[in-house]
């Protein structure tokens, strides 16, 4: 494997990587963002050319700590000094919380084939060993932890699985070893709705309306009941219901910042997760959420049996299903406490979560 850095602005002087694959990070204060060209031996598309953009906040000499989100997710968590936009999970890393930068060094990366350069089907193992390369050009030994949420709580594990060395500890939030078959066949329906619109010159309707599905997937019944439990209107003589309004701005919101062939590819690469739990290399907190349609509680109990004495169990109960890591900051971040440095949850109500008896201490 071979890498050749650069930067993105504001220009950070970084040494070339060696022969050796071992690129140093030079010390640019509390905040870095940029690029690595990367070639990355995938594991279904042969040896590919990547570009890896990352962001890395927070003191040079604090523990770092890897955030990933869903597949939508990318390096830019939080608002920071280098671009004060709102990020993907703003909120979780405010002054004060347990992903506080002023505390731990945060790093985040775009996910490979993010871009849409990439038109070739992507595996969750090829995103870990993306990050093991970024980890060698940064110069990072080891995370002190990784926190994954849904896609990244799938390649966390691959992580934990592929590289044991590189971190301490993970936090997989509402992601198992393997697609649940029912999430695997609302992404299936999810795809034809995409390839539907490019037969039809319609990409960004195809995937406005993929999304759309998504966002009922990622959602509870409970949800909908209270936010949308109105009568249906006729506009233009045709039946319109309360939640269509949301859906679609779901969609448009979607499009706007993602293309297709990214999507796609991405959304495959959930469906051809696989792990096998016994050959986790690192203690591993498994947050469940009550109602989540795309990883069933079942799921979640069966990856912490197959861990054994590695894994830890916490549920939570949210009405926000697969997105409560998005919604419910507060109760996450206290879960997040106990879970990375041991500190006892703060009582929260509704409960902040539900210790779960299966044989190992939760």
């Amino acid at each position: 494997m071979n890498l050749a850095e650069r930067t993105d602005p504001p220009r950070l002087p970084l040494p070339r990587a060696t022969t050796a694959m071992r690129a140093v990070a030079a010390d640019t204060g509390d905040a870095r963002r940029g690029s690595l060209d990367a070639v990355l031996a995938s594991r279904h598309a042969g040896t590919r050319k990547v570009r890896l953009n990352y962001e890395l906040v927070g003191p040079a000499a604090a523990p770092v700590v890897f955030v990933a989100g869903g597949i939508s997710a990318h390096r830019h968590v939080a608002a920071n000094v280098l671009d004060a936009a709102p990020g993907w999970a703003e909120g979780l890393l405010d002054a004060g919380r347990t992903l506080d930068p002023a505390k731990l060094r945060i790093l985040a990366f775009d996910y490979v084939g993010a871009d849409g350069s990439l038109d070739v089907p992507i595996d969750t193992a090829d995103q870990a060993d993306a990050v093991a390369l970024l980890l060698d050009a940064l110069g990072i030994e080891a995370l002190a932890a990784w926190v994954g949420y849904s896609y990244g709580a799938l390649v966390g594990l691959q992580m934990a699985v592929r590289h044991p060395r590189r971190l301490r500890k993970l936090v997989a939030v509402s992601g198992v070893h393997r697609p649940h078959p029912y999430a695997a066949a609302w992404r299936a329906l999810q795809r034809k709705a995409v390839a539907l619109g490019r037969l039809q010159c319609a990409d960004e309707q195809g995937l406005s309306l993929a999304r759309q599905f998504a966002m009922l997937s990622y959602r509870t019944p409970e949800e909908f009941a209270e936010r949308f439990d109105a009568a249906p209107e006729i506009c233009n003589g045709q039946v319109r219901v309360a939640a269509e309004d949301y859906l679609d701005a779901a969609g448009a919101k979607f499009v706007a910042r993602v293309s297709p062939t990214a999507w796609l590819r991405l959304s495959e690469s959930i469906d051809l997760h696989r792990i096998d739990p016994a050959q986790v290399g690192v203690p591993v907190s498994v947050i469940a959420v009550e109602g989540d349609r795309l990883v069933p509680m079942a799921d979640a109990v069966e990856l912490l049996e197959g861990l054994g004495a590695r894994g830890r169990l916490r549920v939570l109960r949210s009405p926000y299903g697969h997105d409560a890591f998005l919604k419910e900051t507060d109760r996450i971040d206290a879960l997040l406490a106990g879970e990375l440095f041991g500190a006892a949850a703060s009582p929260v109500s509704p409960p902040v979560s539900t210790p779960v008896s299966t044989g190992v201490s939760a």
